[in-house]
């Protein structure tokens, strides 16, 4: 399962979204026949990506957050 296709977080991959929807557009049996696998995998791997990315951002938000608290926790410790 994957999150909403259609936000502002999938910007990057509104062109294979687009094109997902376009085949599954065409009809119940297109999709029931397997037409539309590789549109699928596309917005997947697409997805996957971006969402590997904003991971990165976030531990390294986290890691200097963390590098913060700890030299306070530090300086606490030191002053006590």
């Amino acid at each position: 399962m994957h999150p909403h296709l259609h936000t502002k977080d999938n910007r990057g991959c509104e062109e294979v979204m687009a094109i997902l929807d376009e085949c599954h557009a065409r009809g119940f049996l297109w999709k029931a026949s397997g037409m539309c696998n590789q549109a699928k995998r596309n917005v997947n791997k697409c997805l996957r990506a971006e969402r590997l990315e904003r991971t990165k951002k976030n531990r390294e938000v986290a890691k200097v957050k963390r590098a913060g608290i700890t030299a306070k926790w530090t300086d606490i410790d030191e002053n006590s």
